[in-house]
């Protein structure tokens, strides 16, 4: 893809990562939801089915984001987290997929008995 961020704001307050693309898109992404589709090899395996679920990570924030050359950024969690490169496209699918993502994550947390905490 030729897509490239126009726009990138952290909201800590509300750990919440807007994202707006040069296609008119504007993502507004949880750091939870970056932080456990984060595309390190922590997180993914290094193969197909090797994912690894994510739980516990209902407060997790952003602490940091620093550029990685002109194609994608580098994440810093406040759980130490910081091993995942977030390419444009990437920030982009998971923008555009959020709600499936999303509805999936939350399905395979029940499947494996964990229940998301309340964070305020």
């Amino acid at each position: 893809m030729s897509i490239k961020p126009t726009e990138i704001k952290l909201h800590q307050a509300s750990r919440v990562l807007e994202i707006a693309f040069d296609d008119g898109s504007r993502f507004e992404l949880p750091c939870e939801y970056l932080r456990v589709y984060s595309p390190s090899a922590e997180v993914q395996g290094h193969g197909p089915g090797q994912e690894k679920l994510q739980v516990g990570k209902e407060a997790v924030n952003i602490v940091d984001i620093q550029p990685v050359g002109n194609y994608a950024v580098q994440l810093y969690f406040d759980d130490e987290h910081s091993s995942g490169i977030y390419s444009w496209d990437v920030l982009y699918r998971l923008g555009s997929q959020y709600e499936t993502l999303w509805q999936d994550y939350l399905r395979r947390l029940e499947a494996a008995g964990h229940v998301r905490q309340a964070v305020h």
